[in-house]
């Protein structure tokens, strides 16, 4: 087993005042060449937006998009003629393919939005964009990971699909919980981002917005050290 530890201060950090983020791997004005994805998982950003602040239209192409509100609301609209306002425990993905143009603003006149931003790279390009979104109970739903996206075609994938051997789970657990994380076949590897709380993961303390890359294994073990501890658990293709 091959472990990776990414403190959540060693990420890279930019505030725009409207706008504070962090980026897990390199982003924007933030570059690390050894932080540039694990696997296929390109981009992790935490941001926090001001009320009715955000991102203005902008374009994607060849890239599978998820988004991840935190808490707050989030305003999306895009090329495709959706218009949708997401709130936390809901999840959006867009593949962006040939091509879109999206906007993501805080749909709040006086409450702040925090989000996870995730691109993970599709396993086929140029195809048609698409977008969908679900409400999931990962909030509520006590000591079990709940998976929010899946392969396409994945007959077990109860979630969302992107265009990539990819699985995101998200759980909440009860102090002194353990559980034992299956992978899900040769190849792949699995990034795991502490949302809130406090978690051991394979014999390592992590502590809120920690995360441990982990590979050369069939399985990981995920022991809560606090209550409502909640984790971001993704496995991806380490070639692709």
């Amino acid at each position: 087993m091959n472990t990776l530890l990414i403190s959540a201060s060693s990420r890279g950090h930019v505030d725009h005042g409207w706008l504070d983020a962090y980026h897990t791997f390199s982003f924007a004005s933030y570059h690390d060449p050894n932080r540039m994805h694990f696997g296929a998982l390109r981009v992790l950003n935490d941001d926090i937006v001001l009320p009715k602040e955000g991102f203005g239209t902008h374009p994607h192409d060849n890239m599978e998009i998820i988004t991840i509100p935190l808490y707050g609301s989030i305003a999306h609209k895009d090329s495709m003629g959706k218009a949708e306002v997401l709130n936390a425990g809901e999840v959006q993905v867009m593949s962006a393919g040939t091509g879109i143009t999206h906007s993501e603003y805080n749909a709040s006149e006086d409450k702040p939005l925090n989000l996870f931003q995730i691109w993970i790279f599709p396993n086929k390009k140029d195809v048609a964009p698409r977008y969908a979104h679900r409400k999931f109970d990962f909030f509520h739903s006590k000591n079990q990971l709940v998976q929010i996206v899946g392969p396409e075609n994945d007959p077990a994938n109860t979630g969302l699909w992107i265009h990539q051997s990819a699985w995101l789970n998200i759980g909440t657990f009860e102090k002194g919980k353990e559980i034992e994380y299956p992978l899900n076949g040769e190849g792949t590897g699995v990034f795991v981002m502490v949302i809130e709380g406090e978690f051991t993961i394979e014999g390592q303390r992590l502590h809120q917005r920690d995360a441990l890359c982990v590979w050369n294994t069939g399985h990981i073990k995920i022991v809560a050290n606090t209550d409502d501890a909640r984790i971001l658990l993704i496995e991806v293709l380490l070639e692709f």
